[in-house]
């Protein structure tokens, strides 16, 4: 709505001062032409703003305005209530800025809004931890946020999931990333974008010298090619199993990791056929945790390898409790 995009217009113009038009527009989605018109009616509303142009003009507010107006409506006052992430902000030691934050947007919300918003901080709630996720090492964000926001490179020593011995790694980081419970720490070493786990990282020190992140790159730009580049990862190997129908959904839970389309399902079959895809041969032992109540099919050498697996389960069991290599 055109009201809208004034009222954004002018807290924009409010908030950061001169804005190129071009910049404006881009935010708005819309054009600059579209642009120069509204402020031609934020003029003649009495909104004292005007444009300079040349390489380094733009559009601002005459010195010294200001407005007192929220500019928020019902839906955004309920949104800004609706926490996306209940640890994230406990995780980054801003719990109590927070609800300060909160209680004092609540006593600039217009008193219609006010009602509205408390119910929804009552009545929603997300939680961003998967279930029976298990306990995990206790990650300290604190250096990290330092380096981040101090534009400093850090020292990471660093433990990959396939190695006992940690790595010594100097990156740039953009930021951090919270993700299914998970903190991540976005960075390039040597300008290449890389992804660490903060509960992975054993020691970090951030460094006196200033980061050096590639122009015009920002951490929103990162970690969508880091996250493209994980879930466009290959497959090593895919497998058919069947599934005990009583277990489908206990099944779709546990293997939701691997599974490459949803369960082949008539309804009325006692067994139902599903597909998976596993990076290396090795992991198809992971099924071994459904018992009798799922089997591979195919490939051969898949079914060789779990069969291999349950006789290695077989012979630590049969050689007696500590008897075991």
């Amino acid at each position: 709505m055109k009201s809208d995009r004034l009222l954004s217009i002018l807290l924009l113009l409010q908030t950061r001062g001169r804005v190129p038009a071009r910049e404006l527009a881009d935010r708005l989605e819309v054009s600059v032409r579209t642009v120069y018109r509204d402020i031609e009616a934020l003029s003649a509303s009495g909104v004292p703003v005007y444009a300079e142009r040349g390489r380094h003009g733009g559009i601002e507010l005459l010195a010294g305005f200001r407005t007192d107006v929220t500019g928020l409506t019902a839906d955004e006052s309920r949104a800004l209530f609706i926490l996306a992430a209940q640890g994230a902000h406990a995780a980054l030691g801003l719990d109590a800025a927070l609800g300060s934050a909160l209680r004092k947007v609540m006593a600039a919300l217009p008193a219609p809004y006010r009602p509205a918003a408390e119910v929804t901080s009552r009545r929603i709630l997300v939680d961003a931890t998967r279930w029976r996720s298990g306990p995990r090492q206790a990650v300290d964000l604190q250096v990290l946020q330092d380096a981040v926001f101090s534009d400093r490179r850090l020292r990471l020593r660093y433990r990959h999931s396939e190695s006992r011995e940690a790595r010594t790694y100097t990156v740039d980081p953009y930021g951090l990333v919270a993700k299914a419970g998970t903190w991540y720490l976005v960075a390039d070493r040597r300008a290449a974008p890389r992804l660490f786990r903060a509960d992975r990282i054993c020691s970090a020190r951030p460094l006196d010298e200033p980061v050096r992140r590639r122009p015009g790159v920002e951490l929103a730009d990162v970690w969508e090619v880091l996250r493209r580049q994980v879930e466009d990862m290959p497959q090593g190997i895919e497998v058919t199993v069947r599934v005990r129908r009583e277990r489908l959904d206990m099944f779709q839970r546990m293997a939701a990791a691997h599974l490459t389309a949803l369960p082949d399902d008539d309804g009325v079959s006692d067994w139902v056929t599903a597909k998976l895809a596993f990076p290396v041969l090795r992991a198809v032992r992971q099924l071994l945790a459904f018992s009798d109540q799922v089997e591979l099919l195919d490939p051969p050498e898949a079914r060789a390898e779990l069969l291999a697996g349950a006789r290695s389960v077989t012979a630590l069991y049969q050689a007696g409790p500590g008897t075991g290599d």
